[in-house]
């Protein structure tokens, strides 16, 4: 059995348009007047083609459109190339498809098309459930517009998850915790909550550099909330299955434990990621980051700008790296064939002694303080 097996195998698709640049946002996203989905359309599916050429035979575990803002695909766009790629790859039983939206009312209305073109899950980027902190994230919708979307969702889609961003300017833990629970009170079953970040090369990167973004809190209060979402979602029933995520059981997004879990995944659209193994070879893979110029890239044949072999050892770290982000953790065993040698003993042991990281039989997997300080982890387990 290859490597890459012990994850499965998923296809990521880019779609790189947003109807406006969130100032948080560092994601490979644009704004553009005009969109020809016929000619992207014919774009996908030449690369669908030319990736399912060198991975025939696989069972496709997973589909996921990312963004960008996927939820501004035609639904006969999105049914097209969903067509494409059971025609291309045997699908598992029960795959999981998933489309990522923002909660604007049109957008919302696309839905049943989605679900009639295959989807079976929708991630929703919410972000709030605070206008005001909405308009200052740059978002171009309501609360109320949130709210009405995840019903349309939530009535049409086997499963539905959203996004919010805590750690936001003047907020407070006791105001997180408020919204938590409100967020928790919608009948979800899946959410991802993300500390704010500021990251270079963002209209908040910049503001923050000259001086602006004030009140965005401490890192003892940013720690308190990301504590007390531990406690809230745990009690709510929808732990931590990774560092930023939450389900109920069963719940848990496939297609990113096909990451986390370092399976296969081939990445189609501009500034798309992969991991392929070919011929017994894991190789990273790349694609044109920007949209026309990764559209005539594939339409003269191939998207990509990097294939680029793995070394073991480099496998070995990223299997660490991605593993250990998941409640579950990573085999021993699997690590050590990918590195060629056991972890340090010392480092484990020293690790183990604070409480950090924990061994069951194969598993090794990070605590939940563990995961609250997981790149110090890493890097001593990497020595």
């Amino acid at each position: 059995m290859e490597d890459w097996q012990n994850g499965g195998f998923g296809l990521y698709l880019h779609w790189p348009f947003c109807a406006s640049k969130c100032p948080y946002c560092d994601f490979n996203s644009h704004v553009a007047a005009e969109i020809d989905q016929s000619r992207w359309q014919a774009a996908y599916l030449r690369e669908i083609d030319r990736v399912g050429a060198e991975t025939q035979g696989r069972v496709l575990n997973t589909v996921f459109f990312g963004g960008g803002t996927p939820s501004l695909m035609e639904p006969g766009l999105v049914a097209t190339i969903l067509d494409r790629v059971r025609a291309t790859w045997p699908m598992g039983n029960d795959a999981e498809i998933t489309l990522e939206a923002n909660p604007g009312s049109v957008e919302a209305g696309r839905f049943r098309g989605y679900r009639e073109a295959g989807v079976s899950r929708v991630s929703m980027g919410v972000q709030a459930l605070n206008d005001a902190d909405l308009r200052r994230l740059g978002r171009l919708h309501s609360v109320a517009e949130a709210r009405a979307a995840f019903d349309v969702a939530r009535n049409t889609f086997d499963r539905v998850s959203f996004d919010l961003i805590y750690a936001r300017q003047d907020q407070t833990p006791e105001a997180w915790a408020a919204e938590l629970r409100e967020a928790l009170g919608m009948a979800i079953d899946h959410l991802s909550l993300y500390q704010l970040t500021i990251e270079d090369g963002t209209a908040f990167g910049a503001r923050h550099a000259a001086g602006g973004l004030r009140g965005l809190p401490g890192e003892d209060s940013a720690a308190d909330m990301y504590h007390l979402t531990q406690d809230i979602c745990e009690a709510a029933g929808m732990p931590a299955y990774e560092v930023s995520n939450h389900a109920r059981d069963g719940a848990e997004s496939r297609h990113n434990l096909i990451y986390w879990r370092y399976g296969d995944y081939a990445g189609i659209g501009p500034g798309a990621h992969g991991r392929l193994t070919l011929g017994g070879v894991r190789h990273a893979t790349e694609t044109e980051l920007a949209p026309l110029r990764w559209l005539k890239m594939a339409e003269a044949g191939n998207g990509e700008t990097v294939r680029e072999r793995l070394a073991l050892k480099d496998q070995a770290a990223e299997y660490l790296l991605m593993g250990l982000r998941v409640a579950e953790g990573i085999s021993l065993a699997r690590l050590t064939a990918l590195a060629g040698s056991e972890l340090e003993a010392k480092a484990v042991a020293d690790l183990q002694e604070l409480g950090l990281i924990a061994q069951q039989g194969d598993r090794l997997h990070a605590t939940r303080a563990g995961r609250a300080v997981l790149n110090g982890v890493i890097r001593e387990l990497m020595g």
